[in-house]
C-alpha cells in the first residue's frame, strides 16, 4: 500500500500531471487532447501519462483508432485514507494544545483580577 501510495505522491509532484488528473476528472481523453495546452511533444505527455498509469492513476482502453485515457479515481480513496489518518492526528494534538491553553488562560485570569483591584 504504501508503495502505490509513495508512486502516486511522486507521480502527481510535477504540474503538468497534476493537470492531465485535474483534466480527466471531467471526462476521459486521447493523448493529442491531454497535449493540446502545453508547449510539450506528444512523446513528452506519452510519458508523462506512463508516470499515472504506473502509479494506478489512469488507464488507456481503445475505441477503434482511439485510446482514450482514464482516470481511476479509485486511487484517490487510498490518498485521502492516508491523509485522513494524519488529518486526525494532528487535531487530536492541536485539541489537547487547546485545552492546555484554555486551563493557562484560566489559572492567569484570577490573577489579573488581583492586579486590577489592587491598583484601584
Amino acid at each position: 500500500m504504501d508503495d502505490q501510495l509513495s508512486r502516486v505522491f511522486s507521480a502527481l509532484a510535477d504540474p503538468i500531471r497534476r493537470d492531465m488528473v485535474a483534466r480527466l476528472a471531467v471526462g476521459d481523453a486521447g493523448v493529442n487532447e491531454l497535449a493540446e495546452p502545453y508547449d510539450v511533444s506528444v512523446q513528452a505527455v506519452s510519458k508523462h501519462l506512463k508516470v499515472l498509469e504506473e502509479a494506478g492513476l489512469v488507464s488507456r482502453t481503445r475505441q477503434a483508432q482511439r485510446r482514450p485515457v482514464h482516470l481511476e479515481a479509485e486511487v484517490f480513496d487510498l490518498m485521502t485514507k492516508w491523509i485522513e489518518r494524519y488529518r486526525r492526528r494532528a487535531e487530536e494534538r492541536y485539541r489537547r494544545l487547546d485545552d492546555v491553553l484554555a486551563e493557562m488562560d484560566t489559572e492567569q485570569t484570577p490573577e489579573k483580577d488581583d492586579e486590577r483591584g489592587a491598583s484601584r
